[in-house]
């Protein structure tokens, strides 16, 4: 299972991003776009199917055993329902007050989980099943290390953040809660 997490600014603006795998198992997902083809009319584009779908992964069988091509988690398609559902977040925040949104979008076995700082950061996380805790402790922990980024006087607001200790500390944290 893989999660996508990213930091976007009050001007959607991104600051931060990380895929985390974690270790649990996922079940094998076919692409409903061609499941219903033959065989030899999707092996030319079964990366691409497959990553419309919002599927995991396709494997196509060749002589040589069983090939794994393309998949939703093609970094452009990951990015693409993260912006396409940054609307839906911008209403959600309007009609609730809460910090934590749970789920606020879903894009095939992509579900969009956001976060909304006082100062109206947006912390976007793209993950498959439901882990409303983990999610909201994750998220916790990401907004406190956001915040004591912000205070350390060498880092300049609203700039891409890359610290080293930044990103180890909230892989530990993806890797605890998620």
């Amino acid at each position: 299972m893989s999660h996508h997490l990213f930091l976007l600014t009050p001007s959607d603006t991104p600051l931060y991003s990380l895929t985390h795998h974690s270790s649990k198992p996922v079940s094998n997902v076919s692409s409903p776009l061609s499941s219903n083809l033959p065989n030899w009319s999707t092996s030319a584009f079964a990366g691409t199917l497959t990553a419309l779908s919002g599927a995991s992964s396709s494997a196509h069988q060749t002589s040589s055993g069983t090939v794994r091509m393309g998949g939703g988690q093609d970094r452009h398609v990951i990015q693409m329902i993260a912006n396409a559902s940054l609307d839906v977040i911008e209403d959600t925040m309007k009609t609730q007050s809460t910090m934590f949104l749970k789920s606020v979008d879903k894009f095939n076995e992509w579900t969009v989980s956001a976060f909304i700082t006082p100062g109206n950061m947006k912390f976007v996380l793209l993950h498959e099943g439901k882990n409303d805790d983990g999610i909201k402790s994750f998220f916790t922990d990401v907004w406190e290390l956001y915040v004591k980024t912000m205070l350390n006087p060498f880092h300049t607001a609203h700039t891409p953040i890359r610290s080293v200790v930044f990103d180890a500390r909230v892989r530990a944290s993806a890797k605890k809660h998620l």
